[in-house]
């Protein structure tokens, strides 16, 4: 009976010393060391200004309005809800992907008719998670004319800012060169209306 009561007495002592250290202590720490040198990413890359959030720069937002850059397919019940992530999961023989992707070049082509360039493929497809935030920099060019048009900007103007929005890929050389699209949208808002103000998307 003692040693049973010694067992349970050393068990009991090392739950307490975990749960306090784990649950405790190192999660205080390690919050701490995040908020103080990742304030940005470790509360979530939020894009704020002045006292608004426009959403998160790892979350895409769904654009349906001609004057803005469109992000890719959202293949989720609800268009790039993080509640519930998931792609497609459509193979290649499947003809719903197929007509997904048609469905996404029609449109595309009925904002712009006159353009007669190729459209990236990541423009009529799904991501894996529905929630991709980037566009290739193929698909943002493919686009920038109907923007810059539709704006009333100079195709330079638009380009300058893509430019300025590009991000290279990992390690600057492995993958393609890519934009954010809301940071893009929003940079757009921006430079037509002044800090802080966005148009109806």
């Amino acid at each position: 009976m003692m040693r049973f009561l010694k067992s349970l007495r050393a068990a009991f002592s090392l739950v307490l010393i975990f749960t306090v250290f784990l649950g405790g202590i190192y999660t205080l720490a390690v919050t701490g060391l995040a908020q103080s040198l990742f304030t940005g990413k470790a509360n979530g890359s939020l894009l704020i200004r002045g006292d608004m959030v426009y959403g998160s720069r790892l979350i895409g937002q769904q654009f349906t309005d001609a004057k803005y850059f469109w992000g890719r397919i959202s293949a989720l019940p609800e268009p790039y809800n993080p509640v519930n992530s998931g792609g497609s999961n459509l193979s290649v023989n499947n003809p719903k992907l197929v007509e997904q992707a048609e469905m996404q070049l029609a449109a595309l082509k009925k904002l712009d008719p006159k353009n007669n360039a190729v459209v990236p493929v990541n423009l009529v497809t799904a991501s894996a998670s529905g929630l991709d935030p980037h566009i290739s920099l193929d698909a943002a060019l493919y686009q920038l004319p109907r923007v810059a048009r539709v704006r009333g900007l100079s195709e330079s103007e638009v380009m300058e800012l893509l430019q300025k929005s590009k991000r290279s890929g990992l390690f600057g050389y492995l993958g393609d060169d890519y934009v954010n699209v809301i940071s893009l949208n929003l940079a757009l808002d921006e430079m037509a209306h002044g800090e802080g103000k966005k148009e109806k998307r």
